[in-house]
């Protein structure tokens, strides 16, 4: 349930209950392994109250992958693609630092495969959607182009999480700009 600020405290304190309890069971195992069951008895609610606000486990993970979604739109809503693909970089880099354990079990674990490409596919549509450049270009060329791109930069990430951030991130940005510019700037020419 997504808050509006106008709810009554008991309900803001709920919510937040079951979603601080669910982004700590994230980081302790597969989605796949999650219960409602144990979600509750963490959020410490009864199960009628946890279904008053979701229908599922899939609805409240889809409402924390619209909110991951969103915040990083909003950090990039000004910047022009692919002119601006680096500054998008390391706006990643930096909300991605930003978010915790749980956005990194979802962005490199293997079961939320689903969720990192809803978000991505979010990111994607809202990001490029303006760029005249991109607009040209036939579906498959689009479809090379994001899937480089995506790949490249979670791959770095994912290295840089499994790696224990060992890289200062100035320095992994840097590197995924060369390898992702460099292959956009000659698809662009």
């Amino acid at each position: 349930m997504q808050l509006t600020g106008k709810e009554d405290l008991r309900v803001i304190k709920t919510i937040e209950g079951i979603k601080s309890a669910f982004e700590a069971l994230i980081c302790e195992k597969d989605y796949d392994k999650i219960t409602v069951k144990e979600l509750c008895e963490r959020a410490r609610i009864n199960k009628k109250t946890f279904y008053h606000y979701y229908e599922t486990l899939d609805f409240l993970l889809a409402e924390m992958q619209a909110e991951l979604s969103h915040g990083f739109i909003e950090r990039i809503k000004d910047y022009s693609l692919p002119d601006d693909l680096n500054k998008v970089n390391r706006e990643f880099f930096v909300y991605a630092s930003l978010q915790g354990l749980a956005y990194e079990k979802i962005t490199c674990g293997g079961t939320y495969r689903t969720i990192r490409d809803e978000m991505t596919v979010k990111v994607n549509d809202e990001s490029w959607s303006k760029s005249k450049k991109y607009q040209k270009l036939s579906d498959y060329e689009k479809k090379v182009l994001l899937g480089f791109i995506n790949n490249a930069v979670l791959g770095a990430y994912r290295e840089w999480v499994l790696t224990d951030k060992k890289i200062p991130m100035d320095e992994i940005i840097e590197i995924t700009n060369r390898i992702v510019l460099g292959g956009v700037k000659g698809f662009f020419r």
